[in-house]
């Protein structure tokens, strides 16, 4: 499968939007004119993309990966994660965050199989009290 990994485009926000009912249209198309989505595509088109906050607007972390079903486990998450990793090590970030529910055992490994390292957890932070574990990735 032939993969391009690239900055997410302003015309996109329909498919983002369709994926990421969660976020309000406005914030993504914001986040498209800025630089803050990073999509995967092959010749099917958009198969996968991340979407990137900043903790006090000045660390990056992954806010949501997220990878077509039907192609996961083929190495995408692992591109768009390479594609976030370079962009900040050209600018000299030197840590990456991300965070996983506690609950959610698969995108743990996940976290540390790409070297992630956790780092805290928020307790009942998200619905139904369910904790957040978060993660670090030392880029430099």
């Amino acid at each position: 499968m032939k993969l391009m990994v690239r900055s997410g485009r302003i015309e996109e926000v329909e498919i983002i939007a369709s994926r990421d009912p969660g976020v309000q249209r406005r914030i993504l198309e914001w986040k498209l004119n800025n630089g803050e989505i990073i999509v995967a595509e092959n010749h099917t088109g958009v198969v996968g993309y991340l979407r990137l906050e900043y903790l006090w607007s000045k660390y990056p972390y992954i806010g949501l990966i997220k990878v077509d079903n039907e192609l996961r486990n083929q190495g995408i998450g692992r591109a768009l994660l390479g594609f976030a990793e370079e962009e900040f090590r050209g600018k000299g970030i030197d840590v990456l965050y991300s965070s996983s529910q506690v609950n959610e055992a698969e995108p743990q490994e996940w976290h540390r199989r790409m070297g992630f390292q956790e780092c805290g957890i928020i307790n009942g932070i998200n619905e139904g009290g369910i904790g957040e574990v978060f993660f670090a990735k030392r880029l430099l």
